[in-house]
Formats: structure tokens, C-alpha cells, sequence
């Protein structure tokens, strides 16, 4: 069975998505203002901690980072911040409607 993980934060002008499908193959996709802009696959149920690095349009470029963790709770088995400007700012989750 396949599950799926959403994050989300809006920073500024800027908002920051990272879903997750996991299954058999892990799906991790980075989403900046509506744009994806890192992916990561890979066979198995992920491989943890993981990072995706971006940047936010702005001038000059704004570099941020997104790092996934498992928690080891059944209720929440992720767990995402944002970093950016060399602060850490946790993602919420969001649950499905």
C-alpha cells in the first residue's frame, strides 16, 4: 500500500510543498511556488535523512534546503524543515481533505 506525505510553508512571497509517495518505489518531489524544482526516486521505502536543495526566485537567488527525517512514530513516520537564511523552520503536514 502505498502512502502519502504532503509538507507545506509559506515563507515571505513564497511557498514550499514537498510530497512524498512511498511504496515499493519512493517518490520525493520539491515544489517551489507551484514548480517542482528537485525530485528523488528510488526503490524501497526511502532513504533517510534526506535533503533537496533549491533555490527561491529572487535576486540575487536564494538558496534554501529541505531535509525529510523519520520520526519512528506510526502517527506521523516523517518529518520535514525547511532551511533557509541559516534558520530551520518545521513543516507542517498536511492532511488530506
Amino acid at each position: 500500500m502505498r502512502q502519502r506525505h504532503s509538507f507545506h510553508l509559506d515563507r515571505g512571497d513564497h511557498s514550499v510543498t514537498v510530497n512524498v509517495r512511498s511504496g515499493w518505489i519512493t517518490e520525493t518531489e520539491l515544489l517551489v511556488d507551484g514548480r517542482e524544482i528537485a525530485f528523488h526516486r528510488v526503490h524501497g521505502h526511502g532513504v533517510y535523512p534526506l535533503t533537496l536543495a533549491a533555490e527561491l526566485a529572487e535576486e540575487p537567488p536564494l538558496p534554501l534546503a529541505v531535509r525529510l527525517e523519520r520520526t519512528g512514530t506510526p502517527e506521523h513516520p516523517l518529518a520535514c524543515v525547511l532551511e533557509l537564511r541559516g534558520a530551520v523552520h518545521p513543516m507542517p503536514e498536511r492532511t488530506e481533505r
